[in-house]
């Protein structure tokens, strides 16, 4: 990612992705007869040009993706860290282990827009609260799957 703050404009930075904080909140873009954003807590970096992350099956997003696979995912972390990827997402797994309501999805990145300006700096991003112990063990479960498949 860009270190020299004195450019202004946007820098694309081809299909490399930065690494970021896991658990960091993230938008996921789906396409369709609008745009859609949800956000997402479960966005792994698999690779220099993947991201794989969870999407249960009762999201619309998952099917704006099965019918129409383009896609974007906004990153804003500690450190300084604002992107976009975008690219076109799969379903690399149709259920989890770990929740079998739970898809597995890669988005395959052509492309990451850096969004650094001069002007500001990202001190820290969307974090989740759990409010139910459940709900917490079952995310840091598919995050760990989710590793796994990225992995694999």
């Amino acid at each position: 990612m860009r270190t020299d703050r004195s450019r202004h404009a946007p820098v694309t930075c081809g299909a490399m992705l930065p690494t970021w904080p896991e658990g960091t909140v993230s938008i996921l873009s789906t396409a369709g007869e609008e745009p859609h954003a949800i956000p997402i807590s479960t966005a792994i970096r698999a690779g220099e040009r993947s991201i794989v992350f969870g999407l249960a099956h009762r999201r619309g997003s998952l099917e704006r993706l099965n019918s129409d696979p383009r896609a974007a995912m906004t990153v804003l972390a500690a450190g300084d860290l604002a992107f976009t990827a975008t690219g076109n997402a799969r379903v690399l797994a149709g259920a989890l282990d770990a929740a079998p309501k739970v898809a597995a999805v890669v988005l395959d990145v052509t492309e990451v827009q850096d969004h650094h300006e001069p002007t500001f700096e990202i001190t820290g991003g969307v974090q989740w609260h759990w409010t139910e112990s459940h709900a917490e063990s079952r995310d840091r479960a598919v995050r760990a799957e989710l590793r796994r498949l990225a992995a694999a």
